[in-house]
């Protein structure tokens, strides 16, 4: 499907998305995760076709051509602020009825909207990253504290010098770490790189791991909506979750039995050989999970 890029304005960001598909038909959202971009899902798309769905793929906050409108914005990487962006991006173009894919942060995001903000939400599908995860870190098994070793490092004056002046080389890493090599991913993380050169992207990423382990704090606008997710609000709109049986990232333990959060239908799915890219190792679970969550309308 061809694809127009356009900017769409939310309280604090000029968000760029691209967009293609049908005018009058209805509205998919994709959300892309960290470290990557809106073209994590072009798999997903070219598998999809000239399918009767209008798609909307933004890139986030420290990605790509988005940007902050003014200087003075807090770069919070927070789930908190997360959530508002993706929620203001559906209200400011006025979609309703949507399907929301999200990976990673963006599935993040689609949690925090399908909680707090369902309205304009017919379903969702999650993909690398659990539902109502935190963890004390002395609770959490070692393996997990070890694959997670990239956020702690952001606490770090060493790990944020690597973030600022060594993106490339540390996100490519962590693209190595996280799942066997699939055929062209060097190539698709070429086409990823410029994403990272966003002047926000480090700084919006250093937060993000500081304040998910309480090292700092987030946006004071963001406080009611933080103070609300970190309840684990129930989710009511159909889901559909589907998880990397091989991820070394978000490892398939921290999204297992979650049915108690979800009263409107929820599935887990475990993709054996899949690590943590599943729009990129898997678009065809993507696909299947879209034509089942649209057929629950």
């Amino acid at each position: 499907m061809p694809r127009t890029l356009s900017m769409c304005r939310t309280d604090e960001l000029e968000i760029a998305y691209e967009v293609s598909g049908h005018g009058a038909a209805r509205p998919l959202v994709l959300v892309h995760g960290w470290p990557d971009d809106v073209r994590c899902w072009d798999k997903t798309l070219e598998s999809l076709g000239d399918c009767d769905f209008r798609v909307y793929v933004p890139y986030l906050r420290g990605s790509g051509p988005t940007r902050f409108l003014r200087e003075t914005t807090m770069r919070s990487g927070a789930i908190a602020a997360l959530t508002l962006d993706l929620w203001q991006f559906l209200d400011a173009l006025k979609l309703s009825d949507v399907v929301v894919v999200g990976h990673d942060w963006g599935a993040r995001a689609a949690y925090g909207v399908a909680a707090l903000f369902p309205a304009r939400l017919a379903g969702l599908v999650a993909a690398s990253a659990g539902y109502a995860t935190a963890t004390s870190p002395a609770e959490m098994p070692y393996d997990l504290a070890q694959a997670y070793w990239y956020e702690w490092y952001a606490a770090t004056t060493r790990g944020q010098r690597a973030y600022r002046t060594d993106r490339r080389r540390l996100c490519h890493y962590l693209w190595e770490s996280w799942s066997a090599a699939w055929p062209g991913r060097d190539s698709e993380f070429e086409a990823v790189a410029a994403s990272l050169d966003n002047p926000d992207w480090a700084e919006v990423s250093i937060h993000a791991y500081r304040q998910r382990w309480h090292d700092t704090k987030g946006a004071p606008e963001h406080e009611e909506v933080e103070r609300r997710l970190a309840e684990a609000p129930i989710i009511g709109v159909p889901t559909i979750m589907l998880q990397g049986a091989d991820d070394r990232d978000n490892m398939p333990v921290t999204s297992e039995a979650k049915e108690r959060y979800f009263t409107g239908g929820y599935e887990r799915r475990l993709l054996s050989g899949v690590g943590h890219f599943v729009p990129r190792e898997a678009s065809w679970a993507c696909v299947e999970a879209i034509a089942e969550i649209a057929m629950k309308r």
